[in-house]
């Protein structure tokens, strides 16, 4: 089956301008993100599918210059953005993986990968976050190309038109979906934050790679960033006061499948 798995990212961000370009372990927190996708074990195609704006130069740049491939799409549409992208090579799967997820572990995208191509027949759509239970960070999203193809033909409202998906989600009677829980039995899914959108998350993330990253173990697993968590309990509180803070909190009145304990409004 052929597999394009999407990154997409952009510099501008109204909370934390220019974050997906940010310095660690001496490269920008992009290029970190791509080189620990690139660590999944089934066959894939990567793109990092940024905008067409010229404030996106230096993600391009920063493609090219490290053999990375690139597709610059709409600013604001991300379904379109992805389509597009994947219109151009027409996989049989998308996965759809933001940049703001630079500690995602690969096991997780492959787990959440294999699930998706061993029911491939019985699913359109396989993610591990609707709902949620890994650690928020993880986030995999899995669909097939026709799935993608109908949600862009007719998501008319501008949130399913900015977060790619969630037309889907609310159409369970036109997709067939599912989901991968944390095997752990676990739900750190609002409890502890490893993604990006503000200075304190930067910040956290820095200081996990600072303490993880090596270049013999460049690509630290999840069990390992809890374990450093429980070695140094001072890293939580970084970016703590943001744990369970994501989109939903703008949209719950106009999202069907999502519930207020999903998210925390600040």
């Amino acid at each position: 089956m052929k597999v394009l798995v999407v990154m997409q990212a952009r510099t501008g961000s109204s909370r934390f301008a220019n974050k997906v370009m940010m310095p660690v372990a001496g490269q920008p927190l992009l290029l970190r993100q791509a080189e620990r996708i690139l660590k999944v074990a089934m066959p894939f195609k990567l793109v990092v599918a940024t905008t067409i704006d010229g404030c996106d130069d230096p993600i391009r740049n920063l493609c090219q210059s490290t053999g990375l491939a690139c597709f610059s799409g709409h600013p604001t549409d991300l379904l379109d953005r992805h389509y597009q992208a994947a219109l151009l090579s027409k996989p049989d799967a998308v996965v759809k993986i933001p940049s703001d997820c630079p500690l995602i572990d690969p096991g997780v995208i492959d787990k959440v990968l294999n699930f998706y191509l061993a029911h491939h027949q019985e699913y359109d759509y396989v993610s591990n976050l609707h709902p949620a239970t890994y650690p928020d960070g993880n986030d995999v999203e899995v669909m097939s190309f026709r799935a993608l193809e109908t949600a862009w033909k007719f998501a008319d409202k501008s949130f399913e038109r900015e977060h790619t998906t969630p037309y889907i989600w609310d159409h369970p009677a036109q997709f067939r979906i599912g989901n991968v829980e944390w095997e752990t039995s676990l739900d750190y899914s609002m409890s502890h934050r490893f993604t990006l959108d503000y200075p304190e998350d930067y910040a956290f993330i820095r200081a996990v790679y600072e303490a993880l990253w090596t270049h013999e173990n460049p690509v630290f697993s999840l069990d390992q960033i809890l374990a450093l968590l429980d070695r140094k309990p001072d890293l939580y509180p970084i970016n703590s006061k943001y744990s369970g803070v994501n989109w939903y909190r703008n949209h719950l009145d106009e999202l069907s499948t999502v519930s207020k304990d999903q998210t925390k409004i600040i």
